[in-house]
């Protein structure tokens, strides 16, 4: 970033918490490096999983399994089933599940326990148990000290007992325990969707193993033959019984049929139909035979009629559309006759004229043939009234006729309808006591022939090796529950990482610029760091470790061709584009929280400036815990709070470094002075800088951090600008993102930060893939190599 045209009151405010997550939703590179990061301790948590995975095989005893299966076989008793009364369908997954469960049943468990004499063998009752398990027994029996069960009402003391009573408790009781372990030890499960099950057992005796499976398999089978038989025989007594009661009542049932149809005239024919019912359907095709022959002499009479009342004159012409109907033969005659006439008489007239004699005569004979016509169509229609009256008379008889044997009918089948009842009773009477004769023959015949549907398909043989526990899959799970384990532990160490790592936390959780890495210096850094900025008191300056102190105030100085040399003259850089353009430069040296190496950094970046041959002054303005006066090992009676506080200058209380002409103002604690923020705030101050400000071209200033007290924020006017010293992997990025945030004034004046104390061996694992961290090895020929750094800060 460019800080030549940017003011200091304008950058960019600092990103909130939500808005850096809301960017991480799922980063694959900040995955892998979490990953790497923590693959030591899930190495050391998978090597705890194979150490105790190893420890679990020596201290727990092998045991061997013994398998028999057996099969569900409806073809063994295919036979019996064919007749059989108690017959069972398996072909449903609940029948199965039911053969399961017969198999761990206490009545089953009992039998093999009672042949096998269980209770009496040590090896069952007592078997040698893994360490895990004695642990489990020891807790449950602390838990049982302390929380003891309460006691059962009704039990009776063991030792008021006789000798005799007391031994068969015991022994009852064994026995109870040893069904009980047996049902809850035995395993028995359906093998795939077939209709095999598989019965197995485990010991740590192969041989224990072998008998108490065998010995279930043929409990098992006498258990399925009993059932049988049991079966056959219940139900033979209980079909005796019943056969009596329903021969008495299919008989009854029969007589009252016979009886009921004598009483109400149920006659029938052969075909099972009652008369009265074959009556009324002989009735009733007379009656429609009637109808039809009615309506026919109707439509014929009704004809003629109309012929006749048309009159003599239209006879002739209707005589003709009758002409068709039978016994008309005397009207075609007639008919054509008149035809004829009426020819020869258009022939005459048309000859001679309608007045001609023959013409006449002809027109007379006419007249007389339609006179005959007339009177031919109204014998006809008298004929076909007496024929109409006697078809409709017909009719008439029929229809009462009817009416007297449908009431007839109805009332026997009302009638029929009981008979059909009692019928259907005695019916299925008949056939359920046919049923029950022949079940019971059948269940007199299975009696002497009891067959299981079970066999044995595959015996129980002496196992050869252990089957648990399995060298490969209790290590295998070991080593993944280990790594389970590590996966946690390390996710757990990442969920609790909130320091600053790399140069991109800074530049995404702050929004300032990165200046670089500062890395540690000299030996028991862990114990020394701690009291950099002053945690030890005046004798502890004279103590051997004041000297490598004083030299890593040094280290830029003594060592300018190192790391930590490099990145002061980053943060140099910085400050120099940032305040570009001021003659002199205050620069304020702070960080978050005491002991990050703040002054440590103060120091060194003064003594690369000096050394650079800037003039330089290092001012340590921390008034209450003056830590850069006691590392560089000044002892002075005055300091900076005197020059301020009486308005002397600088040249009254500075010392000047002859090798590097690095001018430092000192600070001289005086007690228990609290008022230091009005001190740094106050004109003295200000006079005192302004008077520096004309002898030096660079003012660094080691200021208190910015978390205890607030010293930083009074000074923060006289700065031209700060470099913030946070320690690596130490210092909450929360904590100093809240401070910056509630120091508006101070964070637009930070040119930069620098991670101080940073771990290089470390550091590679926190970048990113790409990332400068990567890469530092390959940085090492242009720095100052780690040994003679290391060998100039302890000189």
């Amino acid at each position: 970033m460019n800080y030549a045209n940017f003011p200091l009151d304008k950058r960019k405010p600092l990103p909130s918490s939500d808005a850096v997550g809301a960017e991480d939703f799922i980063d694959v590179e900040r995955l892998l490096s979490m990953a790497a990061r923590q693959a030591k301790v899930v190495a050391v948590c998978a090597a705890i999983g194979l150490f105790l995975g190893v420890l679990y095989l020596q201290t727990t005893p092998p045991t061997y399994m013994a398998t028999s299966s057996v099969l569900i076989d409806e073809g063994l008793n295919k036979v019996v089933d064919e007749v059989s009364a108690a017959s069972v369908s398996m072909q449903t997954d609940s029948a199965i599940l039911s053969q399961i469960e017969i198999l761990h049943s206490a009545r089953l468990a009992a039998v093999v326990v009672d042949k096998q004499k269980l209770d009496q063998n040590d090896a069952f009752m007592n078997p040698p148990t893994s360490a895990v398990s004695k642990a489990n027994g020891f807790v449950r029996g602390v838990i049982r000290y302390f929380r003891p069960s309460p006691a059962v009402v009704g039990t009776t003391d063991v030792t008021q007992l006789d000798a005799a009573t007391r031994e068969a408790m015991i022994a009852s009781s064994r026995r109870d325990y040893a069904i009980l372990k047996l049902q809850n030890e035995v395993q028995a499960e359906r093998v795939g969707r077939s209709y095999v099950i598989s019965i197995a057992y485990q010991a740590t005796d192969p041989a224990l193993a072998t008998a108490i499976t065998k010995a279930y398999s043929d409990a098992y089978l006498a258990d399925q033959l009993d059932a049988s038989f049991d079966a056959t025989e219940r139900a033979a007594v209980w079909l005796q019984g019943r056969l009596t009661e329903l021969r008495e009542s299919s008989q009854a049932a029969s007589l009252a049929v016979e009886k009921f149809r004598a009483e109400h005239g149920l006659a029938v024919n052969n075909n099972g139909q009652l008369i009265s019912d074959k009556q009324l359907s002989d009735l009733n095709e007379q009656l429609i035979e009637a109808q039809a022959d009615t309506a026919r002499a109707s439509a014929r009479y009704q004809q003629y009629k109309s012929i006749v009342e048309s009159g003599s004159d239209n006879a002739f012409r209707d005589a003709a559309i009758s002409a068709d109907q039978p016994s008309n033969s005397v009207i075609s005659t007639l008919k054509t006759r008149y035809l004829t006439v009426a020819k020869r008489q258009q022939d005459v007239e048309a000859n001679f004229g309608a007045d001609h004699p023959q013409a006449v005569a002809l027109a007379k004979e006419k007249a007389d043939i339609s006179a005959q016509i007339f009177g031919e169509l109204k014998q006809l229609t008298e004929s076909y009234r007496n024929e109409y009256e006697v078809a409709l008379a017909r009719e008439t008889a029929l229809r009462a006729n009817v009416a007297l044997a449908a009431g007839k009918s109805s009332t026997d089948n009302q009638s029929q309808v009981k008979l059909r009842e009692l019928e259907q009773k005695a019916t299925a009477l008949s056939t359920l006591y046919q049923t029950f004769l022949g079940r019971y023959e059948e269940a007199s015949q299975q009696q002497s022939f009891p067959v299981g549907k079970i066999r044995v398909i595959s015996d129980a043989t002496l196992p050869q090796s252990a089957a648990t526990p399995r060298t490969s899959i209790v290590l295998g799970l070991s080593l993944v529950l280990g790594l389970m384990m590590g996966a946690g532990v390390g996710g757990l160490n990442e969920f609790r990482e909130r320091f600053f790592r790399t140069g991109e936390d800074v530049r995404d959780r702050v929004g300032l610029k990165f200046l670089g890495y500062l890395p540690i210096i000299g030996s028991k850094v862990a114990k020394e760091d701690k009291r950099d900025d002053g945690q030890a008191d005046v004798k502890t300056a004279q103590s051997p470790s004041a000297a490598e102190r004083r030299a890593r105030m040094r280290v830029s100085i003594d060592a300018p061709a190192s790391m930590f040399s490099e990145t002061l003259r980053s943060a140099k850089i910085a400050f120099d584009v940032v305040l570009e353009g001021q003659g002199s430069r205050v620069i304020g040296v702070i960080s978050v929280l005491p002991g990050e190496g703040k002054s440590t950094v103060a120091a060194n970046l003064a003594g690369l400036l000096a050394a650079n041959g800037s003039k330089t002054l290092l001012v340590d303005g921390d008034l209450r815990n003056p830590g850069l006066s006691r590392s560089l090992g000044m002892e002075a009676e005055q300091g900076l709070m005197e020059a301020v506080v009486s308005g002397q200058n600088w040249q009254s209380v500075g010392k000047i470094d002859r090798q590097t002409k690095l001018a430092i103002v000192p600070a001289v604690p005086r007690g228990h002075f609290s008022h230091t923020s009005e001190l740094l705030s106050s004109a003295g101050m200000r006079r005192f800088i302004d008077n520096a400000k004309e002898t030096f071209e660079y003012i660094v200033v080691d200021l208190p951090p910015l978390g205890p007290v607030v010293d930083a924020k009074a000074f923060a006017p006289l700065a031209d600008g700060f470099v913030l010293v946070t320690e690596w992997g130490r210092t909450p990025r929360a904590m100093v993102q809240s401070i910056l945030s509630s120091e508006p004034y101070i964070a637009n004046k930070v040119v930069g930060v620098v991670l101080n104390k940073v771990d290089l061996k470390k550091l590679a694992k926190y970048g990113s893939i790409g990332g400068s961290e990567k890469f530092f090895d390959r940085y090492s020929s242009y720095y100052l190599e780690k040994s003679e750094a290391r060998t100039k800060a302890n000189t």
